[in-house]
């Protein structure tokens, strides 16, 4: 059927939790009471993107990107765009130039710097239909393996590409392809890491939610090239929507013989099942992900052998996580040379982060590797809001590190990351401000890291938590000489003797932190004073008598009555009974009250 509209609507998790499904019914339901269900499509699709500006729908053939819709906002877009031909103005997302003229989602900073390839169908096919992706050029890539090129044609594709694992380590994909192809072997596995533990990162959700075809297709190429029949993806339990997705996927790719026996009538079997985490960090790594696929206990275990000579059930396996999937069907139908002319000499293709925190544009983005820090915070994420200071970004979530300031002009790819004491993890990107105290960030990092240890190796169960014994009582001003050194030199010892890489790397965001932010930790030791206002114990609230004009707001908000004086005159806050909420600061419409 040919339709004259196509109303895309993102039902991604973000977008979903502010009733984007309803959006869909709503739409659907009015287009068919008033008779233009035969006319006009809704379509259901992955993240655009922009989460920041969701629950987002647009409209095609014109391109109208809406934002911030409502379920109530339909009727509206339905009587005026779609049956007048008049686009909803003040729905429309407009981005404010500094000369003050407005520009359309299309024309935007947020995506004029980005060049999507993992996330090149999310927000643009309906990801439960095998149709979409089918027209996309979907499975293309596994049909010119399976007749085009041998299996050491694929290695010698991805080796020329310089593809390096998205999951954070950052090793050569088509190396480790390699690997898994030379052993002899009857049993041979392909398996995708899709357990997503950093703190905000949400990569690999959206592409299995918004594009589950193309880590399924992936796969297959794997199992083709490795000379392996089964694969399994180990997701998340709490992505429900990106598991359902992912069997409606499964089920169709079988139905239309892309999974299962003689695929696409060349005789070669690959079939994929999912397995189900139960939300253990240590479970992202790789040997500890084979153990709980097996039925074990999610623990990781010491290397040699790697996966890739004795992996899941003591076979070869071969493990790749999402992101890294979603890019290979793209480098075999353009080529290692189109991949490589993207990046940097070492780090070439593109990379998806996650912005979070202290930032205008929350979201997904994907730029090319080398694209600098400064870029991504400033022209693509809007800078941060209220006019507040930069201070940090964390990358590589709590195996990662802090870059400050110094840095933002630093080009972001494996090497120049590792080279100031970050990472670039899997991609998350949480930025802070100039209220961020950078010793609690640390704290919130290792308080993370403790909770999520397995246990097995004494330097990481153990040492860890001394070291958040020493953080909490530095933030609490209880911090005494030498502990600073104390850290550094525990931080050391369990970088090089932890058993996997989630102990090894546990120290990053203390060491980073410690790097650029040393001030803050001495201020804490020393002088008793959290410059960031953000550790309680070391905080008061004080209210300046020359600013205060006698309002008596303060004192109605105090929920303990520790605030008094006379209307007309400066009041005071009694810090002994002080719980240090804030309401005070947030209600005084003067600005007299500070934090010391």
């Amino acid at each position: 059927m040919i339709y004259r509209s196509h109303i895309l609507v993102c039902a991604g998790t973000g977008c979903t939790s502010s009733n984007s499904l309803q959006i869909i019914d709503n739409f659907n339901n009015l287009l068919a009471e008033k008779g233009y269900e035969k006319e006009v499509q809704v379509i259901r699709t992955g993240c655009f993107g922009l989460c920041a500006a969701g629950p987002i729908v647009v409209v095609y053939p014109e391109g109208v990107y809406y934002s911030r819709v409502t379920p109530e906002d339909v009727e509206e877009i339905v009587n005026e765009h779609i049956i007048k031909g008049r686009p909803v103005e003040r729905l429309i997302y407009k981005e404010h130039d500094a000369d003050g003229t407005s520009t359309t989602l299309n024309d935007s900073s947020f995506y004029k710097k980005q060049h999507r390839i993992a996330l090149r169908n999310c927000g643009r096919i309906d990801p439960e239909n095998i149709d979409e992706y089918i027209a996309f050029d979907g499975y293309k890539a596994l049909g010119k393996c399976l007749t085009e090129l041998s299996r050491d044609d694929i290695v010698d594709i991805l080796l020329a590409s310089g593809l390096r694992g998205r999951g954070g380590g950052g090793f050569p994909t088509g190396l480790k392809w390699k690997f898994a192809k030379a052993p002899e072997s009857d049993v041979k596995y392909v398996c995708c890491n899709a357990d997503e533990g950093d703190p905000g990162a949400f990569m690999d959700r959206s592409v299995l939610e918004g594009d589950p075809h193309s880590v399924l297709e992936a796969m297959a190429i794997a199992g083709y090239c490795i000379g392996a029949q089964q694969g399994y993806i180990y997701v998340r339990a709490e992505y429900p929507i990106a598991v359902k997705r992912l069997r409606i996927a499964i089920d169709q790719a079988r139905e239309y013989g892309l999974l299962g026996d003689n695929i696409m009538g060349t005789g070669f079997k690959f079939d994929i099942d999912l397995r189900l985490g139960s939300g253990a960090f240590v479970c992202g790594e790789e040997t500890a992900l084979l153990a709980s696929i097996e039925g074990q206990r999610g623990e990781p275990r010491t290397r040699p052998p790697f996966p890739a000579v004795k992996g899941l059930w003591g076979k070869p396996t071969l493990l790749n996580n999402v992101e890294t999937y979603a890019n290979i069907c793209q480098i075999i139908l353009n080529g290692a040379d189109w991949f490589a002319s993207m990046g940097t000499e070492k780090s070439k293709g593109t990379k998806v982060f996650a912005l979070g925190g202290k930032i205008n544009n929350t979201g997904l983005v994907e730029v090319p590797m080398g694209t600098t820090l400064r870029e991504v915070i400033y022209d693509i994420g809007g800078g941060i809001p209220n006019g507040k200071k930069f201070k940090a970004a964390q990358t590589g979530g709590p195996s990662g590190g802090c870059i400050p300031a110094e840095h933002l002009d630093i080009p972001i790819d494996y090497d120049n990351l590792n080279s100031i004491g970050s990472m670039m993890g899997s991609g998350g990107m949480i930025v802070m401000d100039e209220d961020n105290c950078m010793v609690n960030i640390a704290k919130f990092f290792l308080e993370f890291t403790v909770d999520e240890s397995c246990g097995k190796c004494p330097p990481c169960r153990i040492g860890t938590r001394r070291m958040l014994e020493m953080l909490t009582r530095i933030t609490e001003g209880k911090g005494q000489p030498g502990d600073i050194e104390k850290l550094e030199e525990l931080a050391k010892n369990i970088k090089a003797s932890a058993l996997c890489g989630l102990g090894q790397t546990a120290p990053n965001p203390v060491l980073s932190t410690i790097r650029y932010f040393r001030d803050e930790y001495e201020a804490h030791i020393y002088e008793k004073r959290c410059p960031a206002g953000e550790c309680k114990a070391l905080l008061n609230f004080v209210i300046d008598p020359e600013k205060c004009k006698g309002c008596s707001l303060c004192a109605k908000k105090c929920p303990v009555g520790a605030i008094s004086g006379e209307i007309k005159s400066p009041f005071t806050i009694d810090t002994s009974k002080c719980v240090k909420c804030g309401l005070c600061m947030e209600s005084c419409k003067f600005k007299a009250i500070e934090k010391k």
